[in-house]
């Protein structure tokens, strides 16, 4: 998938409806539409903890909670389904620490280079997505880490594929509480999850090129 991603829904109070989220803390003071959400953004993640969902403030690109520095983070903004157990820098996140980022629409690019035209891919009925993903605790300072996250992409459907080769993981709900279950001790079980969406799921449409600067 291409490196911007959106969620311009209006107001925190439905997106939390939708989620199934309570939290009205540091992510609902902080939430506004985002039509251009770039690598190394500040976002948010859901996660499970026993039957409820919990949401947080999280950075696009992963790092893992060894390193000394965040320089690969822009590097890291995707992982691609096929190797999450196979690749150090995902394989602890993937066994431990699976998440889902909500979207409402993702870009990829077309054209001639210089004349790059984005397109904007989201729901058909502008519903929000759930994208699979994986989350680690950095600590860029002793004692205060920094929720960082990785966006989980399998082969593209056959929407996508005439522009791109890879597409983020989509789950419907159901799937989404599989992978998110802290308590899953079979991680390479839920790879049956990670698959293209439905192509009747997406459509695409012309966006401006300011949009994505």
């Amino acid at each position: 998938m291409g490196g911007r991603f959106t969620l311009t829904w209006d107001e925190w109070r439905r997106v939390a409806e939708t989620l199934r989220i309570d939290d009205d803390g540091d992510v609902a003071a902080s939430y506004r539409p985002r039509f251009n959400i770039a690598p190394t953004d500040q976002h948010f993640i859901v996660t499970a903890e026993f039957e409820r969902r919990r949401v947080q403030r999280a950075r696009w690109g992963l790092v893992n909670r060894s390193a000394t520095d965040d320089r690969r983070a822009s590097q890291c903004i995707n992982a691609k389904a096929e190797t999450l157990e196979q690749r150090a820098t995902f394989r602890e996140a993937f066994q431990q620490r699976r998440c889902v980022v909500p979207a409402d629409g993702f870009y990829e690019w077309t054209g001639p280079k210089g004349k790059r035209q984005p397109l904007w891919i989201h729901p058909r009925a502008g519903d929000l997505m759930l994208f699979a993903g994986l989350y680690e605790s950095w600590y860029p300072e002793r004692n205060k880490p920094e929720v960082r996250f990785t966006i989980v992409t399998c082969a593209a459907n056959a929407v996508i594929g005439g522009i791109h080769d890879r597409m983020p993981v989509i789950l419907d709900d159901r799937a989404a509480e599989d992978w998110m279950n802290p308590r899953e001790e079979d991680a390479l079980s839920l790879k049956r999850l990670l698959v293209p969406a439905p192509s009747e799921l997406l459509v695409m449409q012309p966006a401006s090129p300011l949009a994505t600067a």
